[in-house]
């Protein structure tokens, strides 16, 4: 019998340890790999976002790198780049779509090019915030803002 009561307790260590471990390891994995950055303050977009530019383009290298946040329902408006775009999907549910194309969905690991030229918005789901590394060519222009995503445009599949 009291071997049995030594078994169960160690075995209960083992458990709570284990919880433990696996708690810590959630955590770290919901922790941002770059820091959240500040509030854009911009008519670009719907809802609340964040940028932190993580490289600037400049004469050396014409690509600009940020990582963006968005709270959820947020998003930008629909907008193109002469040079395209590459968007990295970091953690959250976000949408990404084309004019005239689906509405994608996109997750943690997913990466889009948004082809130059092209008409797209990215942003959010309604439920979820989404995080995102945003590469974008400068070499040929700056990004040419367009109208805002209607919130049934946002809700809808196609546009």
């Amino acid at each position: 019998m009291k071997h049995n009561l030594q078994y169960l307790l160690l075995l209960c260590l083992i458990v709570l340890a284990a919880c433990n471990n696996k708690a810590e390891m959630n955590n770290s994995n919901n922790e941002l790999v770059f820091p959240k950055g500040e509030k854009i303050v911009s008519d670009n977009f719907t809802g609340t976002a964040y940028l932190k530019m993580l490289i600037a383009a400049d004469s050396l290298n014409t690509t600009a790198i940020g990582s963006v946040t968005f709270e959820p329902g947020a998003r930008s408006k629909w907008h193109s780049h002469p040079a395209g775009q590459i968007l990295l999907a970091v953690d959250g549910v976000g949408y990404y779509q084309e004019k005239g194309q689906p509405k994608k969905i996109l997750r943690k690991g997913d990466a889009v090019k948004c082809p130059p030229n092209v008409p797209h918005w990215h942003g959010a789901s309604a439920d979820t915030a989404f995080v995102q590394i945003a590469i974008t060519g400068r070499e040929k222009g700056e990004t040419v803002w367009l109208e805002a995503v209607t919130d049934s445009v946002y809700s809808n599949s196609k546009q």
